[in-house]
């Protein structure tokens, strides 16, 4: 699964990169959890618009928004058949920006949290589905991330790893007119391994009250 996630680059630099536009300021985000909102990308027209959206997808036909909480992330390989999932799969798409993500590895000695990152360093968009509830007083738009097998890097800590898409691909997942499902679905693989590094940082991770630019330091270098 992908629980936790990073977003401390610049508005300026994600926008020059994603070519997207956003009517709000962002603050740096070095510990993401569910429930809180993320940035994420939306296409009407061509023209890509960010927006901040609550993490935790709550099905537009749920009568408690507290469905949320078990629905951060979506299973690739079953995406267009869950009830949760399969209406959003076609037409509400969304990329989710970040910089990093954290998974666990479980030792002797409890669990070790570790920071996937691109080898770059720069951001990268995941695969994600939104959707707007209409029930409550007011209305709530969610979204969740889709996770995929691991790759060779990622399987020595988690079984489980967001989908990280390509760049060219962006346009084609953001389109609601693109309904061709087993192409789509083809979208959703391991990203390529030799792209990406990872290190252990530290446990104060585990607390999403902890959102300060030390989780971002190795381990060995606190």
């Amino acid at each position: 699964m992908c629980g936790r996630f990073t977003l401390t680059t610049d508005l300026t630099s994600l926008q020059q990169q994603f070519d997207f536009d956003i009517a709000q300021e962002l603050t740096p985000r070095y510990n993401i959890a569910p429930s809180q909102p993320v940035l994420t990308l939306t296409s009407e027209g061509g023209n890509k618009e960010g927006s901040m959206m609550r993490w935790g997808l709550i099905p537009f036909w749920a009568k408690d928004p507290k469905i949320g909480y078990k629905l951060i992330n979506a299973r690739a390989e079953t995406v267009n058949e869950k009830a949760s999932f399969k209406h959003a799969f076609k037409r509400r798409r969304c990329l989710i920006l970040s910089d990093g993500f954290y998974e666990w590895q479980k030792t002797g000695g409890g669990k070790q949290p570790y920071r996937f990152v691109l080898k770059e360093r720069r951001p990268f968009a995941m695969a994600g589905l939104y959707e707007e509830w209409k029930q409550g007083n007011a209305p709530i738009t969610s979204c969740t991330i889709i996770t995929t097998r691991p790759n060779e890097l990622t399987k020595k800590v988690h079984d489980r790893m967001p989908v990280i898409l390509p760049g060219d691909t962006y346009d084609t997942w953001l389109d609601p007119r693109m309904d061709d499902i087993e192409y789509l679905k083809s979208l959703l693989i391991p990203y390529d391994a030799d792209k990406m590094d990872f290190y252990p940082v530290s446990t104060l991770v585990n607390s999403p009250k902890n959102d300060i630019a030390e989780l971002l330091s190795p381990l060995n270098s606190l």
